[in-house]
């Protein structure tokens, strides 16, 4: 009895065949299990292996790995002696909901995931196919850096996967899914992707540890307090999302891609909407004060407005005086820049402009509509705000969305203020539409600071200043705040009843459907840094 094993190489002896096939399963099992020590550690640590990650994110059975067999082949500082298949690093593909994706994990059980010359090989090589196919690459970190012994071809390894990045981004989206530590350059394929998460009590990122902190500045620090996820999420703006165990960050990392399309060709995944695009909403009516100066919370206001209330709300515990969500209206996917009055009364600042100038860029990349909700006074005021480059940084915002091609429309809720005003996607910097509601007030500054300034001397000289004062911060609001004064001069599209908010923008988003715009040709803008 003989065997074919491979049509073009012919046939093996029926027992040769037999012990091959054997030696095969044997290796495969031995790669796909691990050493039992290793694994056990990497569970007492409270984490996951790699292999045991990938069958949480993707669907079942999906999962087709490759170069499963590969080993380094460095032969000095004792390399030699170990040389474990997969070099500490699992690739391949599979699918999330039916749709396909890439994925690395790094093996921390392997040389504690560090990164070679053939473990770097491996992510090329998935990278490469992700961005030739047009589907999305997740990265499932989880290791010690580069590979100390094997000197700069381990170092060359990461530059190959920044470069990737770089060249992958707007192509296709990046997913990095942070699972243990990610010191040094390690920590920039991170940085250059799109969507960032963090899991609580096991990752950490930074570029210099807590020992060299200390050796050169002498500040001791642990490194949950220097790099932990509640570090990156509300002050670096590094964690996009942030998790209290893995298996639900693996589950927000499902929702996440459902939100978005395989590549840039394409659009985001519709659904089936069964929330009335019509549908009134009544509550806006309560929910936003008509005082200008008081807080609410717009969170509310999106989910009044957004199919079934469900949005996915981006850096949520960075910049929050913006929000920046994906959503679905009318089943279609959309993005949404917004202020919140509940933090810094909305204003723009630094960290706000980085927030919603990258997310703008993304949606705009992916082929997302956007929608700005508008409630904003102005940029926040201060020395350090200006020394620290906010003209640099809103300009990112003017920017993102002065470049964007994508469907825009504008609702302003309440205020809109000077420079924020233009910058949240204005009527003069290219937005599609723009609504407001019935008590908007667009000016340069709020009433009582305009008077201030143009009346400073008649209000000084009065009999009675401050009756004078009220007198003419009326007048100013009656004559250049009233609701119809923009719209008057064709910066508003159309003033709209509250209530109407979710069935104008479902109808608006319909007719941009078809969109077309197209940039002047040049190889690439040079946007303020």
């Amino acid at each position: 009895m003989t065997q074919v094993l491979n049509g073009d190489a012919g046939t093996l002896d029926g027992d040769a065949g037999t012990r091959r096939l054997s030696e095969l399963t044997a290796a495969r099992h031995a790669a796909e299990q691990g050493d039992a020590t290793a694994t056990e550690a990497q569970h007492r640590r409270g984490k996951l292996t790699a292999r045991e990650r990938i069958e949480l994110l993707l669907d079942p059975g999906s999962f087709h790995e490759l170069e499963q067999f590969r080993r380094h082949r460095s032969t000095g500082f004792g390399m030699e002696a170990r040389r474990p298949h997969t070099d500490g690093v699992i690739v391949g593909w599979g699918t999330v909901d039916g749709r396909r994706v890439f994925v690395y994990a790094h093996d921390f059980r392997v040389f504690g995931g560090s990164l070679g010359e053939a473990h770097a090989s491996k992510i090329h090589k998935v990278m490469d196919l992700a961005e030739s196919v047009g589907a999305p690459i997740i990265s499932l970190n989880d290791g010690a850096g580069a590979r100390i012994q094997e000197g700069v071809t381990a170092l060359a390894g990461y530059g190959g996967i920044f470069r990737r990045n770089v060249r992958a981004s707007g192509v296709i989206p990046q997913i990095s899914v942070m699972l243990g530590p990610c010191a040094g350059g390690a920590s920039y394929s991170p940085a250059l992707s799109d969507f960032v998460f963090m899991v609580a009590g096991i990752s950490q990122m930074f570029l210099t540890g807590p020992d060299v902190v200390q050796a050169v500045t002498g500040a001791t620090v642990t490194q949950e307090e220097l790099g932990g996820p509640y570090v990156h999420a509300a002050k670096s703006g590094l964690a996009t999302f942030v998790y209290e165990d893995e298996a639900s960050c693996f589950e927000a990392v499902r929702e996440l891609l459902s939100l978005l399309p395989a590549n840039n060709r394409e659009v985001p995944p519709a659904v089936d909407c069964l929330d009335p695009v019509d549908r009134r909403c009544e509550e806006l009516l309560s929910l936003v004060p008509a005082e200008a100066g008081q807080p609410y919370d717009m969170g509310a206001v999106i989910t009044q407005i957004v199919d079934d209330g469900g949005y996915l709300a981006l850096h949520e515990d960075w910049a929050p005086n913006v929000m920046c969500v994906l959503a679905r209206m009318g089943g279609q996917v959309v993005g949404i820049v917004a202020n919140q009055p509940m933090a810094l009364a909305g204003v723009l600042n630094i960290a706000a402009s980085e927030k919603a100038a990258r997310f703008v860029r993304m949606c705009d990349a992916f082929n997302i509509p956007l929608i700005t909700l508008v409630d904003v006074p102005g940029f926040l005021p201060g020395v350090e705000q200006e020394h620290d480059g906010i003209i640099r940084h809103g300009a990112k915002l003017l920017y993102a969305y002065c470049d964007a091609t994508v469907p825009r429309i504008q609702v302003i809720l309440r205020k809109a203020y000077g420079g924020a005003y233009i910058v949240m996607d204005s009527r003069s910097i290219g937005c599609d539409l723009s609504l407001a509601w019935p008590g908007n007030e667009i000016a340069v500054m709020g009433a009582d600071a305009a008077t201030n300034v143009i009346h400073r001397k008649r209000i000084a000289a009065a009999v009675d200043p401050e009756a004078e004062r009220s007198a003419l911060i009326e007048q100013y609001r009656t004559d250049l705040m009233h609701p119809f004064y923009a719209a008057e001069r064709g910066l508003v599209d159309d003033i709209i009843d509250p209530r109407d908010t979710r069935a104008a923008l479902c109808a608006a988003l319909e007719m941009l459907d078809s969109k077309q715009e197209a940039l002047p040709l040049r190889k690439h803008g040079n946007q303020p840094q």
